[in-house]
């Protein structure tokens, strides 16, 4: 039988206070609290995180940012089918920042939580739109304008360096590329959709599930910079949905299948996993982060939701045994 001084290669320390790092099986002995404690990894979890201060869905942030530090903008509330309240989020809690220009939902959006850009969706009163917005960490500027109408599409990239792809209705496969001026289109789609998830970059991205007239789609595509490949499918089919991470690395959760759903998959950049569901099951929310360490925040349980949850993978746990 193997002993912990055979495994580790020491006995049992003892601590005045708990090691700073302890490594993931080590044991060690509190003396000023008298208790044996150990370290383990456990599987990836959804935990809570703070509300929203506006509870919204169909918003702009599918890869806005990380878990600790992440964008929300425009989106359908309980007040306005147009919000343009844009909120960041610290890790703990969300803050109110200045406004979009343009009040709208559905539209898409990337980038990081001090540089965003977002462009389409549906404005006043109602209809598809092309305006396209950048951010500084402080402010929303106007810039030069998507080439097709678009709603419901997704966005990757950074700025000044983004690609947007599908969206409608009707069910487009436009992909367009943002060089920090104009937008170009591209190479389409192989399976033209709306309502998909998508991540990565500009030259490195994926699109993910979405939809067609008369059915929702497991379907997943990688872009080369150049062109779209069709690869592995999702577990579940499913719309409405967020993926976050990168062309090899991604997280997709949440969806309309129906009904919502709280499913979440991991990629690997050949095959999607299922992982631990969410805590609430929802649709056409944001997220943020990565494989890892990731965000989802807003989307419709209905109504429209405020709550946020963090996904963390691997998660460590330190556990207490008390000796008295």
């Amino acid at each position: 039988m193997a002993t912990y001084l055979g495994t580790h290669g020491s006995r049992i320390q003892n601590y005045t206070t708990d090691p700073d790092n302890p490594n993931t099986g080590e044991v060690w002995y509190n003396e000023d609290t008298n208790t044996l404690k150990f370290q383990f990894t456990g599987a990836g979890a959804w935990a809570t995180g703070g509300n929203l201060n506006t509870a919204r869905s169909s918003l702009s942030a599918q890869n806005t940012g990380t878990q600790t530090a992440a964008l929300a903008y425009g989106g359908y509330g309980a007040s306005s089918d147009h919000l343009n309240e844009t909120e960041q989020y610290n890790g703990t809690s969300w803050t109110e920042v200045n406004n979009l220009n343009t009040a709208r939902n559905s539209n898409a959006g990337c980038g990081v939580q001090t540089a965003a850009i977002t462009a389409g969706g549906v404005s006043p009163p109602n209809t598809s739109s092309v305006d396209c917005e950048t951010w500084n960490g402080t402010n929303w500027t106007e810039v030069n304008n998507i080439n097709v109408h678009s709603r419901n599409s997704a966005m990757a990239g950074a700025v000044p360096a983004a690609i947007n792809f599908g969206g409608g209705p009707p069910v487009v496969d436009t992909t367009e590329l943002w060089n920090g001026t104009n937008w170009t289109e591209v190479n389409d789609l192989t399976t033209a959709r709306q309502g998909l998830g998508g991540c990565g970059t500009s030259t490195y991205a994926i699109a993910v599930g979405g939809r067609v007239p008369g059915s929702r789609l497991a379907i997943t595509e990688l872009w080369n910079g150049t062109n779209w490949t069709e690869v592995n499918d999702l577990n579940q089919l499913r719309e409405k949905l967020v993926a976050t991470g990168t062309y090899t690395s991604a997280i997709a959760f949440m969806g309309d299948v129906p009904p919502q759903t709280a499913a979440t998959e991991t990629w690997n950049g050949t095959n999607w996993t299922s992982v631990a569901n969410m805590n609430t099951a929802r649709e056409n929310g944001g997220g943020a982060g990565t494989q890892t360490a990731a965000l989802a925040f807003a989307g419709s349980v209905p109504p429209t939701s405020a709550a946020t949850e963090e996904w963390n993978d691997p998660v460590i746990t330190t556990r207490t045994i008390d000796t008295d």
